[in-house]
């Protein structure tokens, strides 16, 4: 798809302060916390306004494409996830795309959805309140910290497996921890059990290489607009299609026309602001253009040194070991601070550093964010910060 927008000259992986040029991030403040919410390059982002402006001026014709349009988006992202693009829809967020598997899912009294215990909070709330709602049960599998291996996780998901488990639901990169699940071996495992797997991959896309028919998973729920930088409010679903018959849609509308489909219920779904999804391939080109991959190996191995140097300086042990295999340009360092409300303040109102900060094991840990945009001088200030808050 050629998109509206304009292209510039790439640059290097090696100069972030140069990337950060091309973000429209406000420049007194240290933004360590991509991993919330994302930040969008002003190219994508002019891509994003130019569709906007496309609609506006002539909504009627638009809207007369907007499937064509949008079929194009899907064959971009779906090239990028190695899957085919009517098995996607684009959604607002994963959580939105988890809720539409869970609220379809027939569930019956005492049937189980398996999980764990470093879920998402928004989604943990989803499944106890289906569940209740059908008296079924949600069932969370508490994953000990600090985290050893792959396979003490995998056995500790299989431990609490039952004749009633109808679901494992997982996240691919945990929020609270930052720290890549072992999913492919749970995925594998599950479909030798004949057990659904549903993924709530949020962090995922743009972060780490992603593969979901390497995966083998049945529904997969992602953002764009986190680490592939996409505007707010483009996320997708993928769902299999041995599972796609009984996956409806969060509002019953004109795809449920006759003879509807998976894509059908979910993509037509009145009118609504598709301008995000447009600019998804946008993303994945600015990205292709900067040579990503570089970029994220780069981000990664500087967090890497980093959150050794905040270990060996502090003397407290990880919650993971400092290897690729737990993460990629997020994870969580472990600090001395008593409080972890106190902490974010002081590092946000006393110098200017924006990070998430929060408490596992009885330890206060910031979740540091290494996007291309991070200088070695950001990191420098969370370094100086946390001696001064810390010690």
């Amino acid at each position: 798809m050629i998109s509206p927008g304009t292209t510039e000259q790439a640059i290097s992986f090696e100069r972030p302060e140069a990337l950060r040029a091309l973000f429209m991030l406000d420049d007194d403040v240290v933004f360590l916390n991509h991993g919330s919410y994302g930040a969008c390059p002003k190219p994508v982002w002019e891509t994003c306004t130019a569709w906007q402006r496309q609609l506006e001026r002539q909504p009627v014709e638009f809207f007369r494409r907007h499937e064509s349009l949008l079929a194009s988006a899907r064959t971009s992202l779906a090239a990028m996830l190695n899957v085919q693009p009517d098995d996607l829809s684009f959604t607002v967020n994963a959580t939105a795309g988890i809720n539409v598997v869970a609220r379809s899912l027939p569930l019956a009294p005492d049937d189980e959805i398996l999980s764990t215990s470093l879920e998402y909070g928004a989604l943990d709330l989803t499944w106890e309140h289906l569940c209740q709602r059908f008296r079924a049960r949600y069932v969370k599998t508490e994953i000990t910290l600090p985290l050893t291996t792959p396979e003490a996780i995998v056995e500790a998901i299989w431990d609490r497996v039952t004749e009633r488990t109808e679901a494992i639901f997982l996240s691919h990169i945990a929020s609270s921890t930052a720290a890549i699940m072992p999913v492919a071996e749970i995925c594998a495992r599950a479909r030798r059990a004949g057990i659904l797997t549903i993924v709530d991959g949020a962090h995922a896309p743009g972060q780490i290489p992603l593969d979901l028919t390497s995966l083998d998973v049945d529904i997969y729920a992602g953002n764009c607009h986190k680490w592939l930088c996409a505007p707010k409010g483009a996320a997708f679903l993928y769902v299999h299609p041995r599972q796609q018959h009984w996956v409806e849609s969060l509002a019953i509308g004109w795809g449920w026309h006759p003879g509807h489909t998976f894509l059908s219920r979910n993509q037509r779904q009145g009118t609504r602001d598709i301008s995000a999804a447009l600019a998804v391939p946008r993303a994945i080109e600015f990205q292709r253009e900067h040579d990503w991959r570089a970029v994220r190996n780069s981000c990664h191995e500087r967090l890497k040194t980093f959150r050794q140097r905040m270990h060996d300086r502090y003397g407290i042990e990880p919650l993971y070991p400092n290897m690729s295999e737990w993460f990629g340009q997020m994870a969580l360092i472990e600090t001395p601070a008593p409080d972890p409300v106190r902490l974010a303040r002081a590092l946000l109102y006393e110098h200017d550093i924006e990070i998430p900060c929060m408490r596992h094991r009885g330890t206060t840990c910031v979740r540091l964010s290494v996007q291309g945009y991070v200088t070695d001088a950001d990191l420098e200030a969370l370094d100086a910060a946390l001696v001064s808050v810390c010690g």
